[in-house]
């Protein structure tokens, strides 16, 4: 089949805009030895998945050709999972004291196949419910999506280098 002149183009400026795009790729080491992971698997699955939507969402503001791999070591989510006494799923208290949120990680920002920054944190959102948060009160991860925004906005975008 032979590509007709206008579509080898477009076949081609696609081809360009997939490489020049920004990226994340999430990994997570031993999830199930986390400090603080929902008790179910599947609501430690959905955990994991929605933080790495998360990353993936925030990654749409690196400049075209950065890509940024993050390893997950550790998370301890927001307030503490209490069992409940006659229902099947447990709870999760907030009482806004020492159960903040935390997350370890590392992280290395390329472009182009070189190392722009890389590093090692843990992130911190030490006073989750005295700040003000845009995620809604119906968003189970809202103060670990706010943790993550900050650190995402000091260490990756706020001295953002970019090569030309």
């Amino acid at each position: 089949m032979r590509l007709q002149p206008r579509s080898w183009l477009a076949a081609a400026l696609l081809a360009a805009a997939g490489a020049a795009s920004a990226g994340v790729t999430v990994d997570y080491v031993k999830p199930d030895e986390f400090i603080d992971m929902p008790h179910s698997l599947h609501d430690r699955d959905r955990v994991l998945k929605e933080v790495t939507r998360h990353f993936n969402d925030l990654a749409k503001d690196l400049p075209a050709g950065q890509n940024l791999k993050v390893t997950v070591t550790d998370i301890d989510l927001a307030g503490r999972e209490e069992p409940r006494r006659w229902a099947t799923n447990d709870i999760r208290i907030m009482r806004g004291g020492a159960d903040w949120p935390t997350m370890k990680l590392s992280y290395t920002l390329e472009q182009d196949g070189q190392v722009l920054r890389s590093g090692e944190d843990t992130l911190k959102n030490m006073m989750y419910q005295q700040r003000i948060n845009r995620y809604t009160s119906g968003d189970p991860l809202r103060y670990e999506k706010q943790m993550v925004d900050d650190w995402f906005q000091k260490t990756i975008l706020g001295s953002q280098v970019s090569r030309k």
